[in-house]
C-alpha cells in the first residue's frame, strides 16, 4: 500500500494532568504516515483522487488546537478515528510527542496504528457485549 505522510507537525493545545498544565499551552508534534493508494491520482493528476495532506493538516490543527485532552493517549485515538472517520483512511501509524516535557528527552508520546479494521472488530466486541448484557 501507498502511504502519504505528514512529519512534524507542531500544534500548540492544552495537554496534562498537571494543575500548571491546565493553565498553559504546550506544544505537540505529529508525526502521521496514512495509507492510500496513490495510483488514481498520479494517473490522472487530479487532487480529487488524493489524499490532500493539507486539509488533513487543517482538520488537525482545527481540533487539537481548540482541544484540551488530560493524556497524549486520549488525542492520539481521538486523532486516530477522526482520520479513518472523515477521511476514509484504511490505516495509519500515529506519532504524538510533546517535546521537552521530560528534561533530559527531546521529546515524550505514544505511537499507536489504527485501520478500517480495528473499526469494524470494535463494533463486533460492542454488538457482543451489549448481547451478553442482555
Amino acid at each position: 500500500m501507498d502511504k502519504v505522510f505528514i512529519d512534524g507537525l507542531e500544534i500548540e493545545t492544552i495537554i496534562g494532568i498537571y494543575d500548571w498544565e491546565r493553565e498553559i499551552k504546550q506544544v505537540v508534534r505529529i508525526d502521521l504516515e496514512m495509507d492510500w493508494d496513490n495510483m488514481p491520482a498520479a494517473q490522472s493528476e487530479d487532487i480529487q483522487f488524493a489524499l490532500n495532506y493539507k486539509d488533513v493538516s487543517k482538520r488537525l490543527i482545527g481540533f487539537i488546537g481548540g482541544s484540551e485532552f488530560l493524556l497524549v493517549e486520549t488525542m492520539a485515538e481521538a486523532i486516530a478515528q477522526i482520520l479513518l472517520k472523515e477521511f476514509k483512511i484504511p490505516a495509519l501509524k500515529l506519532k504524538l510527542s510533546k517535546p521537552g516535557a521530560i528534561r533530559g528527552a527531546k521529546a515524550v508520546g505514544v505511537m499507536i496504528e489504527r485501520s478500517q479494521l480495528d473499526k469494524k472488530e470494535q463494533g463486533k466486541t460492542e454488538d457482543n457485549v451489549a448481547g451478553k448484557e442482555s
